[in-house]
């Protein structure tokens, strides 16, 4: 029984989290919920009080997305700055590929006009950011005029702008190709020995390897 309720409510949710993604949280009813679904509106109100509940609960998904992939990211081998270039393109996938990570960064963008709180943005990027450029300085391979503490929340802000230019112009589809750019960039001003090209290689070739597969809806087993 614990087993069918777990099921329904990840159905209820990947449903929601399509719906409110392609159409907005105001477009969305339960009736289109349940409908899309295959569960009663009954059985999506046992799981979640409201719609707002509900969109609520696809926010919650969409933060509860990153810690394991940043802890994935920073468990491998080499540089922290590589890695921070490896977990950007990471992150850039998921935001193009994965549901429930576009329609939580969607009803993100409408928090006005639902009724719950929201949990906060950003913050916990800035601080992961920072902590990776810091321990690219201990590493020796942060410039001497870069300051983590200063530079973190101005290369998340740039990178979350990239990513709304991206999701305008073209879908996120060329967002890697897009994301490669904002790095040759921006990393001439960071890196002690500036070569920005060979980072890049090295933390895209290194990400690739032991990637799990993408499921059908863009999520990964």
């Amino acid at each position: 029984m614990q087993d069918r309720a777990e099921e329904t409510r990840k159905a209820v949710l990947q449903a929601a989290a399509h719906l409110f993604f392609e159409r907005g949280y105001a477009a969305t009813s339960i009736s289109d919920i349940s409908e899309r679904s295959g569960r009663t509106s009954g059985a999506i109100y046992f799981h979640y009080a409201n719609k707002e509940q509900l969109a609520l609960a696809v926010v919650h998904a969409h933060f509860a997305a990153w810690p394991s992939v940043i802890a994935r990211m920073e468990a491998t081998l080499g540089p922290a700055l590589e890695k921070l270039v490896g977990l950007s393109f990471e992150v850039a996938r998921a935001f193009r590929d994965d549901v429930l990570i576009r329609a939580g960064a969607r009803l993100w963008a409408e928090r006005g006009s639902i009724d719950v709180e929201m949990p906060p943005p950003f913050v916990d990027w800035i601080t992961t950011v920072e902590r990776l450029l810091t321990r690219a300085r201990t590493e020796g391979d942060l410039a001497p005029r870069a300051e983590p503490s200063r530079d973190a929340p101005t290369l998340v802000a740039a990178f979350f702008g990239l990513h709304t230019l991206s999701d305008v112009l073209d879908d996120r589809l060329l967002i890697e190709d897009r994301l490669t750019n904002f790095w040759l960039l921006f990393l001439p001003g960071i890196q002690a020995d500036p070569a920005p090209r060979d980072l890049l290689a090295k933390a895209r070739g290194h990400m690739a390897v032991g990637r799990p597969a993408p499921l059908p809806d863009g999520r990964t087993r």
